[in-house]
């Protein structure tokens, strides 16, 4: 995300019930950036900001922004104790996927999301509409495509950079210095805890199954799971994959023979996404029940956000290389 400082003013904000804290008045307002191969500008430091699912709000309160959101959605993984009080003080506008006409209903002056296919005509607003309105967007650059994979592989210098690029439209840049130092000590510990892994296992990323069609949705490559497995020193089953979130049939998921299964435990509600759900399927299907990772045991849980864009996905690395040691090398 490239920044271009725009002439040198700064303004006040509307008067509402937000926090009359707008930052460490180190940035000159309008701030020009370019995200997602959009040219978007902010006027202002944001005052009434509308996040459109949870890692975007986790970012935003984690960077000290919660007095300065008028709205948050789609909240589906259980909350950090540490950030639970500051995250129940931002108004949810919806338990799911936002709409336009509520987002407009809380007056945003900015909107963040996590998912390209939360900011389109069907939920809150394509980003060009919401432009033509005065209010500026940020969407996360491993998703300006829906589902496309991240040209030149999805890096952990991404998140940095949307870190950093979010608090700096905020004027909060030290709490951003601080977010990113906690992200790379997580990264760092992964590494480490990596140098015990032997050999180089083969792994397959269980992400969901299709309700229509009961197809598992694997990680490919171009996303972070990609990334996890490589600098674990592991080998993705799906990285030939044209996408970074493919439909595959049970019959190519088991040909592939993984040597450890790493299990998204979602919590979102929907039929199979539990990790238990989805073991007890794979114990019980006759194709999935002969494969030896299954008749092993050998299953790596982790929560939905660690394959997601979001500060938690840092955790996946440290959480996958200790699952490769202890169960390693089994295979």
């Amino acid at each position: 995300m490239a920044f271009l400082l725009a002439a040198c003013s700064t303004t006040g904000g509307p008067t509402d019930d937000r926090s009359a804290d707008v930052g460490e008045g180190k940035i000159s307002y309008p701030l020009s950036y370019r995200n997602c191969g959009d040219q978007v500008t902010v006027e202002q430091a944001p005052r009434r900001a509308v996040s459109l699912n949870q890692s975007a709000t986790e970012i935003m309160i984690r960077l000290g922004l919660a007095g300065r959101m008028v709205g948050t959605a789609y909240e589906i993984e259980p909350v950090p104790d540490d950030i639970a009080e500051a995250y129940r003080s931002v108004p949810l506008l919806t338990d799911g996927i936002l709409k336009h006409e509520a987002l407009l209903e809380a007056q945003p002056d900015f909107v963040y999301s996590s998912f390209a296919s939360f900011v389109t005509a069907q939920n809150a607003g394509e980003r060009a509409e919401l432009h033509e309105l005065g209010i500026p967007t940020y969407l996360t650059e491993f998703d300006c495509t829906y589902h496309a994979s991240v040209e030149g592989g999805a890096k952990f210098e991404m998140l940095v950079n949307e870190i950093e690029s979010i608090a700096r439209i905020f004027d909060v840049e030290a709490a951003g210095q601080e977010l990113v130092a906690g992200q790379q000590a997580t990264i760092d510990e992964g590494l480490k805890i990596a140098k015990g892994i032997k050999g180089t296992p083969k792994v397959a990323w269980f992400y969901s199954t299709a309700a229509s069609a009961n197809t598992p949705s694997v990680a490919g490559p171009g996303g972070l799971p990609q990334t996890v497995t490589e600098l674990v020193g592991a080998e993705n089953v799906f990285s030939d994959a044209t996408t970074k979130w493919p439909e595959v049939s049970w019959d190519e998921f088991a040909a592939r023979e993984p040597d450890v299964i790493i299990l998204a435990d979602l919590t979102r509600g929907y039929p199979g996404d539990t990790a238990k759900e989805k073991i007890d399927f794979l114990k019980k299907d006759p194709l999935t029940s002969t494969m030896a990772a299954v008749r092993q045991d050998r299953f790596i849980v982790i929560p939905g956000q660690y394959m997601d864009p979001s500060i938690h996905s840092a955790q996946a690395i440290p959480a996958v290389a200790k699952g490769l040691v202890e169960l390693g090398p089994s295979w």
